[in-house]
């Protein structure tokens, strides 16, 4: 059995795909936003158990000693990119993978690859071409409404901030009129923001 088949009901073996790796983003991002998690789920036709085996599986197929390296997981998982393009990062010339997300059609999940196949990022952005929210106070800050990217450009200078787990990340920027905030994202995507803790 390789790494991305599960033996279903009969034995048989079931493929780790697509659906199954939307499962595992829906399931980072339930801590912050269950219902829309539930409304996702429902949509997927999933059930609270396929869930959590999806992301069982998925932690299985990365902590295993006979892992695929990051790069050739995703693409084992979801197939060819959609897209492929060369992106500069300091002196190092990298390699950007795009794949499409059903249940975010006008976002895409992106992999940012180093020289040598090793996975430097790995979130969800806007797809190419597609129009994204137009960001100008708190109240278009809506959850799973915009990326760790566009909210950083709608609000500069943001300051990232560190993640409270893996695939998590932080960010810090003010809002014109409402001052200094803090937005939570998991796989890139908005969770939730919250005004910034007044200092002293």
């Amino acid at each position: 059995m390789n790494a991305t088949t599960s033996a279903g009901a009969g034995g048989r073996s079931r493929p780790f795909g697509p659906h199954e790796f939307q499962l595992v983003l829906l399931r980072r991002m339930a801590d912050h936003q269950p219902g829309l998690v539930e409304d996702a789920r429902h949509e997927l036709g999933a059930s609270l158990a396929e869930m959590r085996e999806a992301n069982r599986r998925w932690q299985a197929m990365v902590r295993s000693p006979r892992a695929r390296g990051s790069l050739s997981r995703y693409r084992s998982v979801l197939g060819a990119p959609e897209a492929t393009f060369p992106r500069q990062i300091g002196d190092l010339a990298c390699e950007v993978l795009l794949w499409p997300v059903p249940l975010w059609p006008t976002l895409r999940f992106e992999v940012t690859a180093a020289p040598g196949g090793g996975v430097w990022n790995e979130w969800l952005v806007r797809a190419p071409g597609a129009p994204g929210p137009e960001l100008r106070t708190v109240e278009d800050l809506r959850p799973w409404s915009c990326t760790v990217d566009e909210v950083a450009r709608a609000f500069p200078p943001a300051r990232p901030l560190e993640g409270t787990a893996p695939t998590r990340w932080g960010l810090a920027f003010d809002v014109p009129g409402s001052g200094p905030c803090v937005a939570e994202f998991t796989w890139g995507l908005l969770q939730r923001w919250s005004p910034a803790p007044r200092q002293g």
